[in-house]
């Protein structure tokens, strides 16, 4: 197989239903991706928290595994794993990295792997941010989305026509945006304030259910913290959210441009995904991500590959961002270590009724960022059928889910009401799935 172009597009607290099948938000270009090639149903991040989940996409490893387990200072340890744009570069790809890289405070400086860098210090702004450029920093006017995609189309129309090209774009849309004393906002691009203005915005059952067989949130939990309202965030922050994916679906459609101008573009892989979801009321829930319930858990996956994959098909095979790495390893022809976690999704790209695996990770390291999920850090496993979450911590509070036949998660079937065998099996694949912890960079 000739070595495609690849342009990965990782966005940020980006939910599932998001961008599929949303009721009211048009996206042209995200839909044209669609249309021409694949969107995956189920597939999940292992790590619902933005530094773990990225370290899991760039290794192939599970968060225990590469050592990356929060949003802590992480910079040293994220110069030193070793990641698939890497692989690619020693291989012969021309690579660069547009965007969020997250793992590190204070750390902007360009990671090893890419030939062309543009990141900023954290979470970054999203008006008139300041980037560093290959190790050059400077202020920059405009609007952080737009901005990153430019720098992105630059990088295609200059890359050389003797190597294929990864194109890593790590947009920060939708992320909050981050003021003092605990405020958030989700400030769309100019021009896109006023959009779906007159749409009501969709609840799902799980929207400020009751917690009922959920004893980790029913404990007592201080509301007056503005990143965890009462009753979960609020609808016109969600609009808002929405909003801000206006500028994402237009650059993709630079994007998706300059790879036409450049004749490439049947040549190359294009990928949409998100590094977690976001909670929008599910349990009352805000801005916590973090837990293993599916408005986190679940996210999109959206290949466009003419000739690989087929159009318009919505593979069933359940996947995780575990198996990212070694899908663009085998797409690159290049060698996928023997340590990485992940599987390749190749075959479910061809085939949509292709299975991958039977079960995935899907890990939380308590943390102190919000109150109300302290001490929650836990260890999950997903089958086809249901969701085990094991807490680290709390005793007694664990949560098993039979998605078949409550897909909201609206009933914790322990401690007494799980099939016989079913609670001891997946107590079982999960500390399988842990099983290699000695195998830590």
């Amino acid at each position: 197989m000739t070595r495609p172009n690849i342009v990965f597009i990782l966005l940020d607290d980006v939910r599932y239903d998001d961008l599929v099948d949303h009721p009211f938000v048009e996206l042209p270009n995200l839909k044209r991706l669609a249309a021409e090639g694949a969107s995956f149903r189920r597939f999940f991040t292992s790590a619902p928290l933005c530094s773990p989940s990225r370290a899991v996409f760039m290794t192939g490893q599970y968060p225990f595994h590469n050592g990356i387990v929060d949003n802590g200072e992480r910079g040293e340890l994220s110069h030193r794993i070793v990641t698939f744009p890497k692989l690619l570069q020693d291989a012969g790809y021309h690579t660069g990295f547009f965007g969020k890289w997250h793992m590190g405070h204070e750390d902007d400086s360009p990671r090893p792997g890419f030939d062309r860098w543009v990141s900023f210090v954290g979470q970054g702004v999203y008006f008139d941010p300041t980037l560093n450029v290959d190790g050059v920093v400077a202020g920059v006017k405009g609007y952080m989305t737009d901005i990153l995609t430019a720098h992105a189309v630059s990088f295609i129309a200059a890359a050389p026509a003797d190597q294929p090209f990864l194109a890593f774009i790590a947009q920060k849309a939708a992320h909050p945006e981050i003021h003092p004393n605990q405020v958030r906002s989700f400030p769309p691009a100019p021009g896109d304030e006023g959009a779906f203005a007159a749409d009501s915005i969709r609840h799902d059952p799980s929207w400020r259910a009751p917690l009922t067989g959920k004893p980790a949130l029913q404990r007592p939990v201080d509301a007056t913290d503005p990143r965890s309202p009462k009753g979960g965030l609020p609808d016109q922050y969600v609009r808002d959210r929405l909003r801000m994916l206006l500028a994402v679906d237009r650059g993709i459609g630079a994007v998706l441009t300059a790879l036409e101008a450049k004749g490439v573009l049947e040549q190359t892989v294009f990928i949409v995904t998100s590094d977690q979801g976001f909670f929008y009321g599910e349990f009352g829930l805000a801005q916590e991500r973090r837990l293993a319930y599916e408005p986190s858990t679940h996210i999109p996956l959206i290949v466009r590959y003419p000739g690989v994959v087929p159009a318009g098909v919505r593979p069933n095979a359940l996947a995780s961002n575990v198996d990212i790495a070694p899908t663009m390893l085998e797409l690159g022809g290049a060698a996928v270590p023997a340590t990485m976690d992940g599987r390749s999704l190749l075959r479910a790209w061809r085939n949509d009724s292709t299975t991958i695996r039977d079960d995935l990770l899907i890990e939380f390291y308590s943390d102190t960022e919000f109150p109300r999920v302290k001490g929650m850090g836990y260890k999950a496993v997903r089958t086809d059928r249901y969701k085990y979450i094991r807490y680290d911590e709390l005793r007694g509070m664990d949560e098993l889910y039979d998605l078949q036949a409550d897909p909201y998660e609206l009933r914790n079937l322990l401690p007494d009401r799980a099939p016989a065998g079913v609670r001891d099996d997946l107590s079982a694949r999960l500390d399988r799935l842990l099983s290699n912890r000695g195998l830590s960079p």
